[in-house]
């Protein structure tokens, strides 16, 4: 599943860094996640970063993105090969 931030989020600024798949940013209030890019750091790390480093714990999975580890890793190699083809000049 891609996460999601609730309204618990304090805007402490620390999660938007941290995510490898540049899909936290700042919403009209509080930071939000692309569930299109998040991939719960499969492909980057064992466990979500955004997840480690929030202070509050407001960073729980978003029910309405049902995943499999299989699709996330899927969804991590879309997301990895478009940025590669992005780069090449």
């Amino acid at each position: 599943m891609a996460l999601m931030i609730t309204d618990e989020c304090i805007n402490c600024d620390v999660c938007e860094p941290e995510c490898p798949n540049n899909a936290i940013y700042m919403g009209l209030e509080i930071y939000e996640i692309d569930p299109l890019k998040c991939t719960e750091c499969v492909g980057h790390y064992e466990i979500p970063q955004c997840q480690q480093v929030c202070p509050v714990d407001c960073i729980p999975l978003n029910p309405n993105y049902p995943e499999s580890q299989s699709e996330l890793l899927e969804k991590y190699k879309q997301l990895t090969a478009l940025v590669t083809i992005g780069s090449i000049p």
